[in-house]
Parts: structure tokens; C-alpha cells; sequence
């Protein structure tokens, strides 16, 4: 038969609501006697239960199981006093206090087995007139005592008692430990004197026959005497046992307490079966700190896990946190360096090896690498190279890290939200681990190779926080000597890494980390650049990758054109890389099927293996339109051209812009137009051509969105050449930002526009004096076909594409 629990928790309730029954005052203690009445009993054993308090209990006995559902079948009252003899299992009223507490049962839970949990409510207390025998349960026929006081009505020997009961029980929950500051606070809170002297007694850990002395007082000032005096006995008993318990630890000589518990260690490690002993792992961790030679405060904080590694179970939590953390330290390349390359014609001659073109990016890597050099150490800013995708932005690094002699270090921060990422995890967290940093220079084995940050205009930021900003500690040449990760809580020396990061666009990059860095513009490579690329890189890294000899597989460098141009659009050389393998893939094929083991590609049958073009590019052809001119555009696969019509209608003067057109190219056609009737009657246009007529200007390609301030001079141009019925001449491309007095201003994208125009046949461009300087990032080949007009407002431009 299960026995009730000898534990009970507290917890403080301020009741004083009215009981029911016949009451008469008696002195300041105020006693009031009830009529006579019968509750069901429940013996408790180990457990004193006082009024104004509510505690829980376990019970599992079959008669007081039985007492409970009669208790709960009525008003839910019951009688329980604490047993004299805890040994006897089947208890009768006689075997109990006659003093005990009259309890409200509040809850009620079944656990284990056929035991309930009760939690019940301190009425008043109450004492056993006669027990009433009942088939299944014990009843008892009570008295109850009620009474009630404040603390106005106390005699000043009953005030003073009450004080030093308060300031007991204050120094008793600091001394045990044993009651939190808030119960001590609730307790000492209660208003009423009676309510507190019971909560406090509720709240002490003494036996069940000191407790009982308490209930038992129904006069409250011998109450508050007895309270008062176990009190003060607790805390002495208390303050000794502290004095010997320090007396005891100082006698205890440290080394034989530490040998003392090691050999425990092992004797419990060897019952378990652990061969492993934790104190051979901290001794070897030791020598390699030893042999580290780190700086005092690190090795300190470093010796100091250890020695709580060599005194813990291995097969605890914190144990392999621990070591985690351990392993992680001495496996970082603390003094572990590169030797680095300082042979700049070596690293040219790298650099050309690997990429072809990208001259201005190889002189800016050759400086770069020149300084350090000389400098001896990386204080410039961080390298960010920026482009389309394709342009080998990451190839670039890696061929940096090749020509320096370092190694090569890759961290893609495309889509990551947590600084943890960067940082780590603060080893309070379960799983904690260093960020992936720390980890990448770990993996490294050198403290100065080359940590590439690749897509950094694509860091996010949300509740778990600012990866960027984590970022610029680590970027940050002033601070990174210094870098704290979260995991590792010690500096690590992140000054000799050369970091490079790279981008699509500038315009995404978090301003205090493109504070930090300098721009290099990775452009996209022309018709010629890619069919150098294709015959020099991609097509015998594709054939090698495929299986194929240069028997096996040709082909033509027209064939390489058509390639690029109808079937590849980009500013990179990806899609193009794609498409040499898939030629490479069907010629293997073909190779072991068919006896014929040599295959030519050439622009006849390149349709045959890829199918029809994909791509037709915007050809100049045809006759000299009305009210249709060539703009240039910037995407980001390159540059394209792009159509302008323009059409003149019998109407209200209403302007329509087709094309899905965003805002700025919306706003660009309105500026035009209010600088058409600024200047209409220089060129002969009825001045009130804006009632009369509605303009309609349609960008093709409509399902493609649209924007951009290149095309304010197109359309101006455009709608002229509708209002005046003056053809434009078709081989004439132009671009730039119009204002409303009829400025050019500069745009960007100059070299990919530029190469567009070329492509599609265009002779000449117009383009805004300010964008003067970039003509020479054009390729000299491109510069010597075009013939570039620099102009500064809308006149020139007309006067240089319509046909007079």
C-alpha cells in the first residue's frame, strides 16, 4: 500500500476569509468555539499542515483514498493531524495529534499507481473530540478553533516576540538557504499576525514534533514564545554547522584532497567500463598548450577548463562541451603561417594563366600584393570585386591565393541571417559551436591565407541579429587583430588574413561594410574575349572532364561565335561553359556508338546538337524610321539595345507609356515631353501639339519590366522625330538622362552598352561629355568601329541622329 510523501511545498496565500459556525471572544486571542461536526481524517506522516497556508501531498493508503472521495462527494472539508508513530500503516484517530488543521481540498491528481496528489487549504485548526467509526474511512467529530488578531491589539512583550520572530526567519533563510528571498517577502508581508506566525512555521525545515508544538499553542502569545525559541535554536545550530563545515575544509590538505578525489575518479571510470581516463586527456591537452606558448591571460582561462575536464565524468553534458572547446583552441593556427610568395612576376604569370583580359583587375592585385609585400603587413582596404555573375569574381581569389602562396579560404554569406554565423554561439547554449570564421581558419592550418567572403550584397539581418555588422570586426583592419569569437571568448589575430569579398552590386552592400572596402569593377567580357576564353580554358577543361581527346572533339572559332551570340546571354562565361559541355557530352556519345571517332562543330550543324537559337540580338537593318530610335540598356547579364516607337495620335494631349515601364523611366518620358514644348517652335512643332495630339511611346518586349533613367534622351529624341515627321537614322544609338531644360547627365553601364551596340551593328553613339572617361575601359578593337559623340544637351543629340 503506497504511503503519503514526506515532502510538502509551500505556498503562501493570505486567507483570512470568515469560517462558518458559532464564534465568542476570548482576550486578544479572540477563540471561537464551533458546534461539534464530523469531517472525514487523513493521518499524515512526516507532513504538518497549518491554517493560512496551502500545501500539497501525496496519499495512497486505501482509507484515506476513501476519505478524500468522501470529503470530495460533500464541501470538499477534511480533518488531517500528523501521526505520532510514522511506523503504524493502518492508523487510527487515537494514533494522531488531537490538535490538527481543518483543510479545504483545492485539487486533486491521480499519479503513479492508485496514489493521489492533493492540494489543500488551511482553514483553522481544530482538535478531535471523538472518533466516528465509518465503514471504509476514519471520521472525527471536531472542534474548531478559530481566532483572529492584528497587530494593534497586541501586548508590547507579544510586539516584541513578533519582531524577533520576523528578524529570525529572515537570518534563518539566509543561513539554511532553504527559503527564497520572494516567499521571505510574502511571508513578512501578511498583515495579520496570527497568519503570519503560521506561514512562517510552515516554512521551516524541522521535524514534525517541533511543528507540532506550534499548532498546538492556541494561546498566541505561548505561540509566539515557542515560534520564537525554535527559531533561534535553527540558526544557532545552523551558524556551528557552517563553522565546522569551514574548519573541516581548511584542514583538508589540497593535494591529498585532489589525489584523494582522481583515484575516486578511477575507481568509479573503471566499475563503469570507461578505459578512457579523463586525466590522461588533460595531461596531453597540457602539453600542447604548454608547447602553444600563448599569451598569460589565454593560457590561464585555458589551463583553467581543462582542470574542470580532468575532474568531471566523460560522459557528462558539460564534458564534451568542454572538450569541444578545448580541441578548438589548440587546433587553431596560433603561430602558424604561410610562407608567403613575394615574386610578383611569378604571381602575374599566374594571373594570366588563369583568366584571360581583366587587365585592370590584375595591375590592381599586383599593387595590392606589391604593398603588403613591402609593408609586411595587410593594412589597406578589403578587395571587392564586383561584377555579373560568370565574370570569375571567385576564380580571381582563388587565383590571388595561388599567386601569394597561401591558402584559400571560401565563406558564401548568400542568405545568412545569424551573427552566430559569424560570431559562433556563447557555450551556455546546448550545441554551441564556433562561428564559421574561426572554424574556416581552423580548417586552414595558417593564420594568413586568403578568407574570401563570396556574395556579400546578399547578407540579411532579422531577429537572431546583424550579420553585417558582426562583419565588421572581423573586415575591419583596427579591430580584427582582436577578434573575439563568442564560442572561444579569447582574441584570436585575424590581421595577417587577406580578405577579399564579392559582389553583383555595389548598390545592396551594407554602407559601413563599403565604407571598409575598395571597389573593382569585374565587367562582362566581349564577343572576342569569350571566344579567346572558350578556346583557351573551357573547351579543354570540358573535354578532359568528359573523357574526350582533341581528336575527338573540334571546333570552330565561328562556330565559338555563334555560340555566344545565339545561344548564350550573358555578361559571364557560365551558360557558355554549359553549353560546350553539353556539345562535348552528345560528341562522347556519338564516340562510342559510332565507328567515326573524330567530331566538328561548325555554325552548319551547331543547330543539330543545340537545337535553334535562343537568342536573336537586335540587328540594324532596314531603312531610317519615323519616331523610332535605339537606346541602350544595362542588365544584369550585360548590356542589350532597345527599341523606342513613338506614335503621334488625333487626341486630347494625353501621354501613354507602354512596355511595363518603372517609374524613373515614366518620369524620364514626361521631362522630355515638357522639354519638347519648351523648345517646340525651334523645330517647327505646333505649339499646341499637347491638346491636339496624344503621344503613345511602347518599349518592346513588354512582358520584360523596365527602368532606368538611360533612356531619357532616347525617348525625347523619339517623340521629335514623331511630332516633326523626321526619320531617325538607323545605325545611331544613344543613352543618358534628360532634365527639363534639356541637360545629358551621365549614366552608368558605359562599357556593357557599348558592347551591345556593337554587336547589333550600330556605327555611332551619342553619349554624355561626363561619361567621357569610361570610352577607354572600352576594348580598343570596339573604339576603333564606333564613332562616340559626346554631347551635353538634346539639341545635340538631335542634330547628330535625325535626318534633315
Amino acid at each position: 500500500m503506497n504511503e503519503e510523501f514526506e515532502n510538502n511545498e509551500n505556498i503562501a496565500v493570505d486567507n483570512n476569509d470568515s469560517k462558518p459556525g458559532m464564534t465568542e471572544t476570548v482576550d486578544m486571542e479572540e477563540k471561537k468555539i464551533q458546534t461539534k461536526e464530523v469531517l472525514p481524517c487523513i493521518p499524515l506522516r512526516g507532513v504538518s499542515i497549518f491554517p493560512n497556508t496551502v500545501v500539497h501531498f501525496d496519499i495512497g493508503r486505501e482509507k484515506s483514498i476513501k476519505a478524500l472521495e468522501a470529503a470530495m462527494g460533500t464541501d470538499k472539508l477534511m480533518f488531517v493531524s500528523t501521526q505520532k508513530d510514522e511506523n503504524i500503516l493502518i492508523p487510527t484517530a487515537w494514533d494522531m495529534y488531537q490538535v490538527g488543521t481543518v483543510v479545504k481540498v483545492k485539487q486533486m491528481l491521480k499519479i503513479q499507481g492508485d496514489a493521489v496528489r492533493v492540494l489543500v487549504e488551511g482553514i483553522c485548526r481544530a482538535t478531535i473530540d471523538e472518533s466516528v467509526t465509518e465503514e471504509n474511512y476514519i471520521s472525527c467529530a471536531i472542534d474548531r478553533i478559530e481566532e483572529k488578531s492584528n497587530e494593534n491589539s497586541l501586548e508590547l512583550e507579544d510586539k516584541a516576540e513578533l519582531r524577533i520572530i520576523k528578524e529570525e526567519f529572515v537570518e534563518y533563510a539566509a543561513l539554511t538557504s532553504q527559503v527564497t528571498d520572494e516567499i521571505v517577502d510574502k511571508t513578512l508581508a501578511v498583515a495579520n499576525p496570527v497568519a503570519m506566525v503560521d506561514k512562517i512555521a510552515n516554512e521551516l525545515f524541522v521535524p514534525c514534533a517541533k511543528k507540532q508544538k506550534v499548532l498546538e499553542a492556541l494561546v498566541f502569545s505561548e505561540r509566539l514564545k515557542i515560534l520564537a525559541t525554535t527559531l533561534v535554536e535553527e540558526n544557532e545550530i545552523a551558524v556551528i554547522e557552517r563553522d565546522l563545515s569551514q574548519k573541516v575544509k581548511e584542514n583538508i590538505d589540497n593535494g591529498q584532497k585532489e589525489y584523494f578525489l582522481r583515484e575516486k575518479m578511477k575507481a568509479i571510470q573503471t566499475e563503469l567500463g570507461d578505459e578512457e581516463y579523463a586525466g590522461a586527456e588533460a595531461e596531453e591537452w597540457l602539453e600542447k598548450l604548454d608547447a602553444l606558448k600563448l599569451d598569460e591571460k589565454v593560457d590561464e582561462k585555458v589551463r583553467k577548463e581543462i582542470g574542470k575536464f580532468s575532474k568531471m565524468m566523460p560522459s557528462s553534458a558539460e564534458s564534451s562541451v568542454i572538450r569541444n572547446y578545448v580541441e578548438t583552441i589548440l587546433d587553431l593556427p596560433w603561430h602558424n603561417s604561410s610562407k608567403v610568395n613575394v615574386n610578383l612576376k611569378k604571381a602575374e604569370k599566374i594571373l594570366n594563366e588563369d583568366h584571360y583580359g581583366l587587365d585592370k583587375v590584375k595591375e590592381r592585385v599586383l599593387e595590392y600584393l606589391a604593398v603588403v609585400h613591402l609593408s609586411k603587413a595587410i593594412k589597406g582596404p578589403i578587395l571587392c570585386l564586383v561584377g555579373p555573375p560568370g565574370v570569375g569574381k571567385t576564380s580571381i581569389a582563388k587565383s590571388i591565393a595561388r599567386a601569394s602562396g597561401r591558402e584559400f579560404v571560401r565563406m558564401s554569406l548568400g542568405g545568412v541571417r545569424d551573427e552566430a554565423e559569424i560570431r559562433g554561439h556563447r557555450r551556455t547554449y546546448i550545441g554551441a559551436i564556433p562561428g564559421r570564421v574561426i572554424n574556416s581558419i581552423k580548417d586552414a592550418g595558417t593564420n594568413n591565407p586568403v578568407f574570401l567572403f563570396d556574395e556579400v550584397d546578399k547578407i540579411g539581418a532579422d531577429f537572431k541579429g546583424d550579420p553585417a555588422s558582426a562583419l565588421l570586426e572581423v573586415l575591419d583592419p583596427e579591430q580584427n587583430s582582436t577578434f573575439t569569437d563568442h564560442f572561444l571568448e579569447i582574441p584570436f589575430d585575424l590581421s595577417k588574413v587577406m580578405f577579399i569579398t564579392t559582389a553583383n552590386t555595389a548598390d545592396t552592400i551594407p554602407a559601413p561594410l563599403l565604407d571598409r572596402m575598395e571597389i573593382i569593377e569585374v565587367s562582362g567580357y566581349t564577343e572576342e574575349e569569350k571566344v579567346k576564353i572558350a578556346t583557351k580554358y573551357l573547351v579543354p577543361k570540358e573535354l578532359k572532364a568528359n573523357g574526350l581527346k582533341k581528336e575527338n572533339f573540334k571546333i570552330s572559332e565561328r562556330a565559338l561565335h555563334d555560340l555566344v551570340n545565339y545561344y548564350t546571354r550573358e555578361s559571364g562565361v557560365r551558360n557558355l561553359q554549359r553549353d560546350i559541355a553539353n556539345l562535348c557530352r552528345k560528341v562522347a556519345k556519338k564516340v562510342v556508338t559510332n565507328k567515326n571517332k573524330s567530331y566538328s562543330i561548325t555554325p552548319g550543324n551547331l543547330e543539330k546538337y543545340l537545337g535553334k537559337h535562343r537568342f536573336h540580338y537586335d540587328m540594324v537593318e532596314g531603312e531610317n524610321q519615323i519616331g523610332v530610335t535605339t537606346g541602350l540598356a544595362w542588365t544584369t547579364v550585360g548590356g542589350d539595345t532597345l527599341q523606342i516607337e513613338t506614335a503621334v495620335l488625333p487626341g486630347s494631349g494625353k501621354l501613354s507609356l507602354t512596355g511595363q515601364l518603372g517609374d524613373v523611366m515614366q518620369e524620364s518620358a514626361k521631362a522630355g515631353v515638357s522639354y519638347i514644348r519648351s523648345v517646340a517652335d525651334q523645330y517647327g512643332i505646333e505649339k499646341d501639339f499637347y491638346k491636339k495630339y496624344d503621344l503613345h511611346i511602347h518599349v518592346p518586349e513588354g512582358a520584360v519590366p523596365k527602368d532606368g533613367p538611360s533612356a531619357g534622351v532616347t525617348m525625347c529624341t523619339a517623340v521629335v522625330s514623331a511630332l516633326t515627321k523626321t526619320p531617325v537614322k538607323r545605325d545611331v544609338a544613344m543613352t543618358g538622362e534628360v532634365t527639363l531644360r534639356g541637360k545629358v547627365l551621365p549614366v552608368g553601364g558605359i562599357k556593357e552598352k557599348v558592347l551591345a551596340a556593337h554587336r547589333a551593328g550600330i556605327k555611332k553613339i551619342l553619349l554624355p561629355r561626363e561619361n567621357e572617361p569610361d570610352i577607354d575601359e572600352i576594348p580598343s578593337a570596339v573604339r576603333k568601329e564606333i564613332d562616340f559623340v559626346l554631347i551635353d544637351d538634346v539639341s545635340q543629340a538631335l542634330d547628330n541622329a535625325l535626318v534633315r
